[in-house]
């Protein structure tokens, strides 16, 4: 990943680069307002973090982007596989009936330039699309539930019906998140990504030391997006396990859930 900001509270996708129309990026733990374990740079209102803090983290966020979005919309995740479109109905709409329409929501889709959509994650898997062809993004939140359903599959799928997305026009991003050799899994977990069609010895391996098999979500994302037809050399993939970078990136394994969330955000520019 490359640094977005001097002092990289944002890094962005060098796959990414070549499309000026566009700006995505990941957030750092670096260079905000919240304390604790939402320190500091936690742009997330749904973890328990002062309302205030995250309100001056979020435009902070906001003035350190090459355009100031005109929307920031960042959903109530609940690890399921549900996709919200963000048009004008969305945009158009007084704020309660937004928050309600972001509830349960796992994924974004939009083309409504200068509308940032987000996801929130601290050791689940953001993943970032663009149909460059059809000017639509994506932003989709990958946690072992949401990847074991094909919650990546579904994003794709819709955008396909809506706008004709084709795998061969898609960019595609994996960013900061568990690694195999940190995401030790039980058994229930392990047999729910293999009756769910899993090619485990692609995505999982077995660790004699912790007598656990380990998972590898960013083998389990990227395999949705191949079987999507999306090119390799159009993923790229971070790298970075938010378990072990735990002083740069939020990890709530780490922390435990009332702690921040780094945001993974994308827009097509006005």
């Amino acid at each position: 990943m490359i640094a977005l900001t001097e002092d990289k509270r944002m890094l962005g996708y060098g796959v990414m680069t070549p499309y000026s129309n566009i700006f995505c990026f990941a957030t750092t733990r670096r260079g905000g307002f919240s304390e604790g374990n939402y320190s500091s740079f936690n742009c997330t209102p749904y973890t328990g973090d002062d309302a205030e803090c995250v309100r001056r983290n979020r435009d902070l966020l906001c003035s350190s982007m090459p355009q100031r979005p005109k929307e920031l919309v960042i959903p109530f995740q609940t690890h399921s596989t549900k996709v919200f479109v963000v048009d004008e109905t969305y945009l158009q709409a007084p704020n309660e009936k937004r928050t309600a329409m972001l509830q349960g929501v796992d994924a974004l889709i939009t083309r409504e330039p200068g509308c940032c959509i987000c996801i929130s994650t601290a050791d689940c898997i953001p993943i970032l699309l663009y149909d460059r062809k059809n000017q639509v993004v994506a932003a989709a939140h990958a946690g072992w539930r949401g990847t074991v359903n094909y919650i990546a599959g579904h994003t794709l799928d819709r955008m396909r019906a809506l706008y004709g997305t084709d795998g061969k026009d898609v960019i595609a991003c994996i960013g900061p998140g568990i690694s195999l050799p940190s995401f030790e899994v039980g058994e229930e977990v392990y047999e729910a990504f293999r009756t769910n069609g899993f090619a485990m010895d692609y995505i999982s391996e077995w660790k004699p030391e912790t007598h656990k098999h380990h998972i590898d979500l960013w083998a389990a994302n990227r395999m949705q997006l191949l079987d999507f037809g999306v090119p390799g050399e159009q993923i790229e993939t971070s790298g970075i396990c938010t378990y072990m970078e735990h002083e740069e990136f939020f990890s709530a394994r780490r922390l435990g859930i009332k702690s921040g969330r780094m945001l993974s955000g994308i827009m097509i520019k006005i």
